[in-house]
C-alpha cells in the first residue's frame, strides 16, 4: 500500500477512534490521578480491544492508532503505548509460558507494563548500562544458573506502579551493546523497589532500585547477552508511532487554531483575516502532513521487512517530534494568553510535546543514526559498484 494513502476502511477506522477517544476516554482520563497509572482507563482500553490489538496488527495500523487518539485524549494514547512499550517484548521475543502468563492480562488492560532501559548514566547512550546481572550459580531448576540484579534505572514510564518490566540488564562487563541480557522481572520480585518522579509530562515516569534482584534462566527474553536487539527491534517498531503521537498532538492544536482563528476578532475582522496569521496556519499544516506522510512511510517499510526501516524510524520520529513541537508552539502563541492558563487544551499539548523529542533516542540520536546509516548505504554500494568491474 503507497505510504500516503489509506483506503476508505482505514480512514473509517481512524475516526471511530476519535470518537471513542472523546466520549468514553477522555472522561475516565481527567478523572485520573497526573503521575499515577489510570488503572480504570486501562480497563476502558482494553475492553474496547485496543490493547490486544497492539499485538495483532503492524507497525501503520499503531501509527493509525496513536495518532487518533493522541487528536482527543492524549492520556489515552500514552496509555496504550505504554503497555505496548513494555510487553512487546514479552510477545515477540518471550517464551510460550511468559506469554501466556502476561499478554492476556496486559490486553485486557488487568496487568500494567513497563520498559526498564535508560539509566542515570545511560540515557541516550544506552549501550552503557550499567545494571548488573552478576552469576548467582544453579538455579535450582536444572537449566543452569542465574543471576542477581544490581543497580538503577530512572526515567522508567509506568513506574513504580507497573506489575512486571522489561529489564535490560548487563550480563557481560566491558562487552557494549553485545553483553546486555532482557529479562521480565515481575514487580514483586524481592530486592525490587521504586520512587515516582515529578515531570513536567503528566503520565507516571519513576526510578527503580535493583538490590540483588534474582532472576533465572526462565526470566530471560530471548538469548542471555542479546538483549540489546530485543531493545532495538522494539524501539524500530514503536519510534515511527512516537512520531504518530506527536503528528495527533500537531493536529490538535492545528485543529484548535483554525478554530480559533475563524472566530476571534481583532483589527477589523478576524485573525484568519490577517495574512500573517494565515501563512502561519499555512505552515503549521505543511508541516503538519509532511511529518504524517513520513510516520507512514516508516510505517509501511517496516511491516514490508524493508531493511531501511531504522533510518527511516529514526527520521519518522526526529521529523514528527520537531514538528509537533513547532506545531504546537505557534498554536499557543496565536491564542495568546488564554492558551498558558492552567487546564487549556493547548497548556495540556505544551507540556506533553517536549518530552518525545528526548524518549526513545533524542532528537540528537536519531540523526546519528540517520547519518550512520546512510554512510553505511553509500559504502556497500561503492564496494558493490567496485567488485562489478
Amino acid at each position: 500500500m503507497p505510504a500516503f494513502s489509506l483506503d476508505p476502511a482505514q480512514t473509517a477506522w481512524c475516526a471511530e477512534l476519535r470518537t471513542l477517544a472523546a466520549e468514553r476516554l477522555r472522561p475516565l482520563a481527567e478523572r485520573g490521578e497526573p503521575g499515577h497509572v489510570n488503572r480504570p482507563l486501562l480497563t476502558e482500553l482494553g475492553r474496547l480491544g485496543l490493547i490486544s490489538r497492539l499485538f495483532d496488527s503492524g507497525a501503520l495500523d499503531l501509527c493509525l492508532m496513536r495518532e487518533s487518539l493522541a487528536r482527543a485524549c492524549t492520556e489515552a494514547e500514552t496509555a496504550l503505548a505504554l503497555q505496548g512499550l513494555g510487553a512487546h517484548p514479552v510477545h515477540a521475543h518471550g517464551t510460550p509460558e511468559q506469554r501466556e502468563r502476561w499478554i492476556p492480562a496486559v490486553s485486557d488492560g488487568s496487568a500494567v507494563a513497563a520498559f526498564a532501559l535508560s539509566e542515570p548514566g545511560a540515557g541516550s547512550d544506552a549501550a552503557a548500562l550499567a545494571l548488573a546481572a552478576e552469576p548467582d550459580g544453579p538455579d535450582g531448576d536444572g537449566d543452569g544458573g542465574g543471576w542477581r540484579l544490581t543497580g538503577e534505572k530512572c526515567w522508567i514510564s509506568n513506574a513504580p506502579e507497573a506489575d512486571f518490566y522489561t529489564v535490560f540488564a548487563r550480563t557481560t562487563p566491558d562487552a557494549g551493546a553485545r553483553g546486555v541480557t532482557a529479562f521480565l522481572v515481575p514487580a514483586d520480585r524481592p530486592g525490587l523497589t521504586g520512587s515516582p518522579l515529578e515531570m513536567l509530562s503528566p503520565h507516571p515516569i519513576g526510578a527503580l532500585r535493583f538490590d540483588a534482584v534474582p532472576v533465572t534462566r526462565q526470566d530471560v527474553l530471548g538469548t542471555p547477552d542479546q538483549g540489546f536487539r530485543v531493545a532495538m527491534s522494539t524501539l524500530n517498531l514503536f519510534r515511527p508511532s512516537v512520531g504518530a503521537f506527536a503528528v495527533g498532538m500537531a493536529q490538535a492544536a492545528l485543529d484548535a487554531t483554525l478554530a480559533h482563528t475563524t472566530a476571534r476578532e481583532a483589527f477589523g475582522g478576524t485573525l484568519a483575516d490577517l495574512q500573517t496569521v494565515a501563512h502561519q496556519v499555512a505552515e503549521m499544516s505543511l508541516r503538519t502532513e509532511a511529518a504524517r506522510l513520513m510516520v507512514h512511510a516508516a510505517a509501511t517499510a517496516y511491516d514490508t521487512g524493508d531493511p531501511d526501516v531504522p533510518r527511516r524510524a529514526a527520521m519518522a520520529k526526529l521529523l514528527a517530534t520537531e514538528t509537533a513541537q513547532y506545531v504546537v508552539d505557534a498554536a499557543v502563541q496565536l491564542h495568546g494568553a488564554r492558551a498558558l492558563r492552567r487546564g487549556h487544551p493547548l497548556e495540556h499539548l505544551y507540556r506533553e510535546v517536549r518530552a518525545p523529542r528526548i524518549y526513545e533516542g533524542a532528537s540528537e540520536v536519531q540523526r546519528g543514526i540517520i547519518a550512520k546509516e546512510l554512510y553505511a548505504s553509500y559504502r556497500k554500494a561503492r564496494e558493490s559498484d567496485e567488485g562489478a568491474l
